[in-house]
């Protein structure tokens, strides 16, 4: 889908827009069925990157304290706790401009462990470097999530480290080795309407398109360069998940950073715009996530779901509406 396709979603009536977003979602997946995701941070902090959204910079001044490597068993731990409480894909994330190494081994022991309890694995480890994305995939990591974050020609008003050019670097590397693509973005961190149209336009037209696309909204962190910027207007958020749904049909689209700040009626909102996704547990890397019980208790009241892996595929999800 191209850009002027997109805007033109961001123009129609609020009502039409929700219209077509129900009927592409309900094209393609069960339109009461939301995938459960747990996301772990298994390095947190002192990343050198200075994404302006991120508590864990070294280069901001946040309230977040380096800790090293998780061990092991407290990653199998809490993934199992994970798939205790309904999660059906195991995320795990660490403060890297990229891993060394000498520390991904430690990693790819977690991906399989994680793996041999049934549950999707997905990593965030930053940019990959040459060789690194076919180990992680020989050690059967399922998705590996590196966002867009924002449009390309917003992208140095927030990120001046890494380039744009970059992100999509390291996709084509996960892509080569056989990796499933979780990529999306924030909005709220000061972009207009047209560059959050460009985002989606951009995402649509990686190819394949990404099997998830999280949309994010800007956790305003103290200490951040973007600390003091204003919430997008929840109808204006609304739009957002109701346009990615249309231009990434396929797509697993996750309402994730900023739900802890959203009423149930958003998030009902977000749902029939089409997010089939969420994050499950207490904490997404260092920011808070509503608790299980709110979950379940909104999800009863809407009457959806889990989405659960195919058992006979073992951990790949069947999305296909039946």
């Amino acid at each position: 889908m191209k850009l002027v396709d997109v805007q033109k979603l961001f123009s129609l009536p609020f009502n039409d827009l929700i219209y077509q977003a129900q009927t592409v979602h309900r094209r393609h997946f069960d339109a009461n069925a939301v995938q459960m995701s747990t996301l772990l941070s298994i390095k947190t902090g002192n990343c050198s990157e200075d994404c302006g959204y991120c508590s864990q910079s070294a280069r901001h001044r946040t309230e977040i304290e380096n800790e090293a490597l998780l061990p092991l068993q407290e990653v199998i731990d809490r993934a199992k706790q994970a798939k205790a409480d309904g999660a059906s894909r195991f995320c795990m994330g660490a403060a890297w401009r990229g891993p060394q190494d000498k520390d991904l081994q430690a990693v790819l022991d977690m991906i399989a462990a994680v793996r041999d309890l049934g549950l999707e694995t997905c990593a965030t480890l930053g940019m990959l470097r040459q060789g690194q994305a076919e180990r992680l995939a020989e050690a059967g990591l399922d998705y590996y999530n590196h966002n867009l974050d924002t449009a390309s020609d917003y992208y140095a008003e927030v990120i001046t480290t890494h380039t744009h050019d970059d992100r999509l670097d390291t996709l084509g590397k996960v892509r080569d080795a056989g990796i499933k693509v979780c990529c999306g973005g924030i909005v709220g961190m000061g972009e207009s309407r047209e560059q959050r149209a460009q985002l989606l336009a951009e995402l649509a037209a990686l190819e394949p398109q990404p099997e998830s696309v999280p949309i994010n909204t800007l956790v305003a962190i103290p200490g951040t360069p973007l600390a003091d910027k204003a919430a997008i207007d929840p109808i204006e958020f609304v739009r957002t998940i109701a346009a990615a749904r249309i231009a990434l049909p396929r797509s697993l689209v996750r309402l994730s950073a900023g739900r802890q700040q959203m009423p149930e009626s958003l998030q009902a909102l977000c749902f029939l715009a089409g997010a089939n996704s969420i994050f499950c547990g207490e904490k997404l890397l260092t920011t808070p996530n509503p608790v299980g019980d709110s979950d379940k208790a909104l999800m009863k009241k809407l009457g959806i779901h889990p989405l659960l892996p195919d058992t006979r595929q073992g951990p790949s999800l069947s999305l296909g509406a039946k």
